[in-house]
């Protein structure tokens, strides 16, 4: 008899959606890939994604803050995305705040032909204001880790990412020296 609701190792192959998300420097990349290899060392044909304008660390891996990394292809869009996952169990993409609308439509119809998605992004952008497809991505998921860093003022759990350089556009590719991890209280007192 098959296990059909089996929540970590599933022996029926079930489509779903799993979103990691919070503030920078929580995890939600060292999470993503800590998945996706698991998958990887069960056999499972894996396939990772992420926008082609994240160069932080790499043109072609998907990098943590703490330096794990797994390769991955950079797309221009969500829609390369279904193209690109044929013949997969797995589909991991990374900083999906940073994809169109559509991420949403097409995570759902990986997940509709039976595969695992697993999606990481930032819920809020540096203004503590939804950022991107996050938050439709998160209404549609099967499952929702939310995992946090730790305010850089007074300990406590991280919410936001505050830019700390000057600039107004949304997106801003950056690290320590542009955002801090800030607790609700510490981002309201700025």
């Amino acid at each position: 008899m098959k296990d059909v609701g089996s929540h970590n190792g599933e022996m029926m192959r079930r489509g779903r959606v799993e979103v990691i998300c919070g503030s920078m420097f929580s995890g939600k990349t060292e999470e993503l890939i800590r998945r996706l290899k698991r998958a990887q060392f069960a056999h499972q044909r894996v396939e990772i994604f992420k926008p082609s304008i994240d160069v932080r660390y790499s043109e072609e891996e998907v990098v943590s803050h703490q330096g794990n990394s797994i390769m991955s292809t950079p797309v221009d869009s969500s829609s390369s995305i279904l193209l690109l996952a044929q013949d997969t169990d797995v589909v991991g993409v990374d900083e999906a705040q940073f994809f169109d609308e559509h991420i949403v439509e097409v995570c759902n119809e990986l997940a509709s032909r039976g595969i695992r998605v697993i999606v990481a992004g930032l819920d809020l952008d540096f203004k503590a204001q939804p950022f991107g497809p996050m938050p439709q991505l998160c209404a549609i998921a099967d499952e929702v880790t939310k995992v946090h860093a730790i305010c850089v003022r007074c300990g406590a759990l991280a919410y936001v990412s505050h830019r700390i350089v000057a600039g107004d556009k949304q997106v801003m590719l950056g690290e320590k020296q542009e955002y801090e991890p800030l607790c609700r209280e510490c981002y309201n007192l700025i």
